[in-house]
């Protein structure tokens, strides 16, 4: 038996046929996106202007857990501060009526200077996920407001914004919860519905400014963004994230040679790799035949780590069969490229 490694692989049910064939369904926009997007250019800036939009160099130092809130409570306090001192001294905004600040910009600055390392908070979520908000939002409430009973069904049309953007959130990879807040506060709050379509500007203007404070405050000990489009490198060709096919395992599971070993405890151990593999000897998992032996099956190392969530630097693994959102997968491959 020179040359295999053999380990105990448990019973695998046979795969019962699923009839309903919309759960297979995938969408990846990124896979038409990303080609078009180029390398973000920030390596090619002198390193002391590229920190300060998250390019670094050498892997990010641990900073505890009290200085992150440290710096989120200084961070969240500034970026309000300043989005409300500008609001009330740009004249167009005083003469439309627009408020002070829009309500979902709270939620956003908590996610923006704490939870920095989160998908939903960098800034590709933050900007797109708000304007594609801000534009549905007015969008249904201008649609809800041709009927003379706008009063009536205005409940409505709050509940249709806020499924209808996060929807379109989800197809477009830019979820960001604070913006749910943003389509339905268009479509129920009398001052966002009387500015209409500039809430547009008024919404960019405030995710450029916390955008701006989030640069400067996340990067004197931390880093932030962790990536501007996408966690994976744009420049490489191989994707990021790769499912290990589960047809596979079933194959290696059906298709394993068993080998029927006396029950002598002297056998209770793992046969060697082979010679010249550099592999040492293990102990192996074991599973009675009912007669005293023990029974193994045969398994290529391909698959030792069938079951397994792979992590390397650059590329993350993950079996056929396990669910993950896209925040997860984004998640996951940010991890992938700090090792």
């Amino acid at each position: 038996m020179a040359g295999a490694r053999f380990a105990f692989v448990p019973q695998i049910a046979a795969a019962t046929p699923d009839t309903m064939g919309y759960r297979t369904w995938n969408f990846d926009i990124d896979r038409y996106l990303n080609p078009l997007v180029p390398a973000p250019p920030w390596r090619y800036l002198p390193y002391p202007v590229a920190h300060w939009f998250g390019y670094r160099k050498a892997k990010q130092r641990e900073s505890g857990n009290l200085m992150p809130i440290f710096w989120a409570f200084i961070g969240i306090f500034c970026a309000i501060l300043i989005i409300e001192a500008v609001s009330r001294h740009v004249p167009s905004f005083e003469s439309k009526g627009v408020p002070m600040i829009v309500g979902s910009f709270g939620a956003a600055a908590v996610l923006e200077f704490y939870s920095i390392e989160a998908p939903l908070a960098q800034p590709r979520n933050a900007i797109v996920g708000q304007l594609i908000a801000a534009v549905v939002g007015v969008g249904v409430g201008k649609l809800f407001q041709l009927s003379d009973k706008f009063g009536d069904i205005q409940f409505v049309g709050g509940a249709l914004a806020c499924a209808s953007a996060t929807a379109l959130m989800a197809l477009t990879k830019t979820v960001h919860p604070p913006a749910g807040a943003t389509a339905l506060l268009a479509v129920v709050d009398s001052n966002l519905i009387r500015i209409g379509w500039f809430l547009i500007p008024v919404m960019l203007l405030g995710c450029a400014l916390m955008l701006g404070v989030a640069l400067l405050i996340n990067n004197v000990e931390r880093r932030f963004p962790m990536y501007w489009w996408t966690p994976e490198d744009l420049r490489q060709s191989k994707p990021a994230f790769v499912r290990r096919k589960s047809d596979e395992e079933m194959n290696v599971a059906a298709g394993a040679e068993k080998e029927t070993v006396a029950g002598d405890a002297s056998h209770r151990t793992a046969v060697s790799d082979g010679e010249g593999d550099g592999s040492s000897t293990q102990q192996d998992q074991e599973d009675s035949d009912g007669n005293g032996g023990v029974m193994f099956k045969r398994v290529p190392r391909a698959h030792e780590h069938a079951g397994e969530v792979v992590i390397k630097p650059g590329q993350v693994i993950v079996p056929e069969h396990m669910f993950l959102t896209q925040e997860e997968e984004q998640l996951l491959e940010t991890m992938s490229y700090r090792l």
